[in-house]
């Protein structure tokens, strides 16, 4: 058996500081499961991590997600048993082993593979959050997607659609505007350059109710104003770099605006909201 491992980072920087440190898995406390991971799942959000965008406690281990195999259970946890295979959102997974509250693993369909758990449990469960928690997309909602074909947009865009709503997209290439209109985009703006202006010729002027925005610094400001009058902005991601401070007044400007920046842990905090999602 491979000696357990974990992905660990001593300090921000590029790829080079992600490096590779033999450890001695936690054995499970009280209501606790350690897992055999089996798959790991990658995200933008980890590079936040590793360059210093996001604060990290250092040595820190990346990793929001993943799969695998129970290999010992706490005392009191009667929900699952060694062997189960399980998905997971958790913080720490780039490694061979993680230990987590048992009530947070969520056993896996024999359908289901553990490499598709592992891609699909954050990016999933964050579309989710996108569309029926914040601001629940509805029939006859048009929506301005940004980076439609990336994790959390290439399960964004169909589900969009498939709940009634028309999907404007925003992508950097012709390639990726191709992909994004085989997932359902009604439209695809290709490029950075006067989106807003281009929004409002597609939609008669009026603007879209909700703008789902993950690039963060370059497309803030497009976002807000392609919305229209008490349209919502969600921004979750930062590609670009963080967007800049808005003062409250741009919201008024803009027709009574909603501004927000949801977390996926404050929508997942309780083993009832998890089930849920």
């Amino acid at each position: 058996m491979t000696q357990p491992y974990a992905i660990r980072i001593h300090e921000t920087g590029g790829p080079e500081v992600l490096k590779k440190e033999s450890f001695e898995p936690k054995q499970p406390g009280p209501g606790q499961a350690l897992v055999r991971q089996s798959a790991v799942g990658l995200n933008f959000i980890d590079t936040y991590f590793r360059t210093g965008l996001y604060p990290a406690k250092f040595p820190f281990t990346p990793g929001g997600e993943g799969a695998g195999v129970v290999e010992a259970v706490g005392e009191g946890v009667t929900n699952l048993k060694p062997g189960d295979r399980v998905g997971y959102v958790a913080s720490g997974t780039y490694a061979t082993h993680v230990t987590l509250p048992a009530a947070n693993l969520l056993p896996l369909p024999d359908g289901i593979s553990d490499e598709e758990a592992a891609a699909v449990m954050l990016k999933g469960l964050t579309a989710w959050m996108l569309l029926f928690e914040i601001r629940p997309i509805k029939k006859g909602d048009t929506l301005l997607v940004w980076a439609p074909v990336g994790g959390v947009g290439s399960l964004l865009v169909p589900w969009a659609v498939s709940l009634g709503a028309r999907v404007i997209a925003v992508t950097s290439s012709d390639r990726k505007a191709a992909m994004a209109r085989a997932a359902g985009a009604s439209d695809v703006i290709v490029g950075y350059d006067n989106v807003a202006a281009q929004v409002k010729a597609l939609t008669d002027g009026k603007g879209v109710d909700v703008a789902l925005d993950s690039v963060g610094k370059i497309s803030f400001d497009a976002s807000l104003s392609s919305l229209k009058p008490r349209g919502w902005m969600i921004s979750y991601g930062n590609a670009s770099g963080a967007a800049d401070p808005v003062p409250p007044g741009r919201l008024a400007q803009g027709g009574s605006l909603v501004l927000t920046r949801p977390t996926l842990f404050n929508f997942i905090d309780t083993p009832e909201a998890l089930a849920r999602g």
